[in-house]
């Protein structure tokens, strides 16, 4: 275990980390807009390209999504193991600096970081770590339109949206993205390990869209209730770091929470549908 900690709490490069423009990649803003411009053409252009085609069905990827859903769910494990330990770390050597200064709890670190924090140490490695992940989550994107899904071009903005956010919360040192971190990278491993599961053909007792749902409204809930710790620590406390990144990430979040009810209720019309359509052809076959 303490080999453990080194690598992944401990280690100069963890501790000594530093956001900066010079020395980190993907750092700088004009880096974030040509990625996401980039992006969103790349996108639009592969689902012009199977629309004028006159393309109905997937495009076969073969193991491709299953490999994916692996890299995702180890990236995830090993960012969510790093970041728990760097936080145990930081809450143990800023007790005392907490106790005299500001009565700060651990609870209260986590959702509002102090005025003037820097984006450098042990937690902000591994939200760096994290938004460079985010990069390998804008896959699933162009999964979603070769794969002919509904409302493709909705989940390509969710993950460029998401990108900009994780990007934000670095630039701004924002508050609360710790447990936001934490919150995402667990979901993203449960999620993307059942995609793997069911991606390689093993057996499963049902569909995976109760786990996956169910996953992503925890990860809705969880990430409201602490936005509303963010809000109180904020006016009740004296202010918390980042609050005009946290506001902007805050209508990012119910612009997602949208797009998220949007597409399940129409996956909800298409079952309907689907359903309707297998009864009508058993009453013909009747």
């Amino acid at each position: 275990m303490r080999g453990i900690t080194y690598w992944l709490a401990e280690h100069p490069a963890i501790v000594n980390f530093r956001w900066s423009h010079a020395q980190s990649f993907g750092s700088t803003w004009s880096f974030l807009v040509s990625s996401l411009v980039f992006y969103f053409l790349a996108a639009l252009l592969v689902h012009l390209l199977l629309h004028v085609s006159g393309r109905r069905r997937p495009v076969p990827l073969g193991p491709l999504p299953a490999a994916h859903s692996l890299a995702v769910a180890v990236s995830s494990a090993a960012i969510f193991l790093g970041l728990l330990l760097s936080s145990l770390a930081e809450i143990r050597d800023s007790r005392w600096s907490w106790r005299g200064r500001s009565h700060t709890t651990p609870l209260q670190w986590l959702l509002c970081f102090p005025l003037g924090t820097r984006p450098s140490g042990r937690v902000f490695f591994w939200s760096y770590a994290f938004y460079l992940s985010r990069f390998l989550h804008l896959l699933r994107a162009f999964f979603a339109v070769l794969r002919r899904r509904r409302n493709p071009l909705a989940r390509v903005f969710s993950h460029g949206a998401l990108l900009a956010m994780s990007f934000l919360w670095l630039e701004f040192s924002q508050s609360f993205q710790v447990l936001a971190i934490l919150a995402a990278t667990l979901v993203h491993v449960v999620v993307f390990g059942y995609r793997f599961w069911v991606g390689v053909g093993l057996p499963v007792a049902s569909s995976s869209t109760p786990v996956v749902l169910g996953c992503q409204l925890a990860l809705l809930c969880c990430n409201l209730v602490c936005h509303l710790g963010v809000l109180f620590l904020h006016f009740g406390k004296g202010g918390c770091n980042g609050i005009g990144a946290w506001v902007f990430n805050s209508v990012l979040n119910g612009v997602l929470l949208w797009v998220f009810l949007h597409c399940y209720d129409k996956r909800g019309d298409d079952r309907g549908s689907r359903r309707g359509l297998r009864e009508d052809e058993k009453k013909k076959d009747q």
